[in-house]
Parts: structure tokens; C-alpha cells; sequence
């Protein structure tokens, strides 16, 4: 359970590398990201990022591969813009979450359709 405080900077680093990611990020390999959640560690010196990406899995691997190569870009960014005595390390974890509950209510949908019949 995290503490108001780095729940506080987690939505600020989210934003922060959000508009970044959006805005300054060039790289073709990116694909269309979402952030999904941040997770900072309670000394504050690292931050879990949590991303999907809309695509297959070549398309989910090239924007890892940019998201990886673009770190230490957007941990400069995030510390010139979060005013921060430490600013956080900054890793990239793919976010399965969102496919795996895809995948749950197209079962439920399968069965409850199979019920009505």
C-alpha cells in the first residue's frame, strides 16, 4: 500500500510521461501507448511503469525496445518538470492486464450467450 505522497507523485509522473511520450517521442518504433500505472518505491528512487500498447506483439516489443531507448530522455524531462530532491529511475514493465480481461469477458460473454439459447 503506497502513502499519499508517492501516490501523489505517481499521478504526476504518469501525466508528466504521458504528455511526454505523446508530444516529444519521435520514435518510429513506438506504437500507440497507454500508461496504466505507476508504482513508486518508498525511498522514491525507482518508478515502476506500467504501459499497454495497441497493436500485435512485434508492435509491443518495437515499442519496448523505443520506450527502453528513450529512458533517459524522459527521466531529464520528468526532472526538470516534477520538482523532485530525487529523481525516480524509471522502468518499463508491459501491462498484461488489459488483454487478459479481454479475454475473460469474451468467455463471459461466450457463456451467457450459450445460456440464453
Amino acid at each position: 500500500m503506497q502513502g499519499k505522497r508517492t501516490e501523489r507523485y505517481a499521478e504526476l509522473i504518469k501525466q508528466s510521461l504521458s504528455q511526454n511520450i505523446l508530444t516529444k517521442i519521435r520514435d518510429p518504433r513506438m506504437g500507440f501507448v497507454t500508461l496504466t500505472h505507476v508504482e513508486i518505491a518508498p525511498d522514491l528512487k525507482y518508478a515502476k511503469i506500467y504501459y499497454t500498447v495497441m497493436g500485435d506483439e512485434k508492435v509491443q516489443k518495437s515499442t519496448a525496445a523505443a520506450l527502453e531507448h528513450s529512458r533517459g530522455f524522459l527521466q531529464r524531462e520528468l526532472a526538470s518538470e516534477i520538482k523532485m530532491r530525487i529523481t525516480p529511475i524509471l522502468q518499463f514493465h508491459f501491462d498484461n492486464s488489459v488483454g487478459e480481461n479481454m479475454k475473460i469477458e469474451a468467455i463471459l460473454k461466450k457463456i451467457h450467450e450459450e445460456r440464453s439459447e
